[in-house]
C-alpha cells in the first residue's frame, strides 16, 4: 500500500490518541467522515494499523524505576535464544526486548517498584 499524504495524516493523530473519533479525526486532518472512515479501514486492512492500545503511566501504576539492562548469551543457536525470549516474556517486569543486531545481546527496558524489586528480578 502505497501511503500519501493524507494517511500519514490520519497514522499521526491516531498515533498522538487512537481513541478518537471518525468524526474528529475527519475534522483534525480535512475530510468528511465518509472517506476518512474508508481510509482508516483502508490502513487497517492492509496491516499498516495493526492495532489499537492504551499506554498506561508506569508511576500511576507504582512501577517507579525504569532501567536498561543489557544480556549477553553464551551461545548464539536458534533453541538458546528462543529459549531465552520464552522466559524473558514471562516476567511482567520487561517492558521491552531487542535482539541486537548480528549477535546475541539483548537489551531489555525493565520496569520495577524500587531498588529492591530490582535485584529480585535480577536475581
Amino acid at each position: 500500500m502505497v501511503l500519501d499524504n493524507v494517511d500519514l495524516k490520519i497514522l499521526d493523530e491516531l498515533q498522538r490518541d487512537g481513541s478518537l473519533s471518525n468524526v474528529t479525526l475527519a475534522k483534525r486532518i480535512g475530510l468528511s467522515p465518509s472517506p476518512c472512515l474508508a481510509r482508516v479501514k483502508a490502513l487497517e486492512s492492509n496491516g499498516v494499523i495493526q492495532r489499537y492500545v492504551a499506554l498506561a503511566s508506569a508511576a500511576a501504576l507504582g512501577l517507579g524505576l525504569t532501567v536498561f539492562i543489557s544480556i549477553s548469551l553464551k551461545t548464539q543457536s536458534k533453541e538458546t535464544l528462543a529459549d531465552f525470549e520464552a522466559h524473558i516474556a514471562r516476567h511482567d517486569e520487561v517492558m521491552e526486548c531487542y535482539l541486537m543486531t548480528g549477535d546475541s545481546d539483548y537489551l531489555l527496558r525493565v520496569a520495577v517498584r524500587d531498588m529492591a524489586a530490582l535485584e529480585r528480578f535480577i536475581l
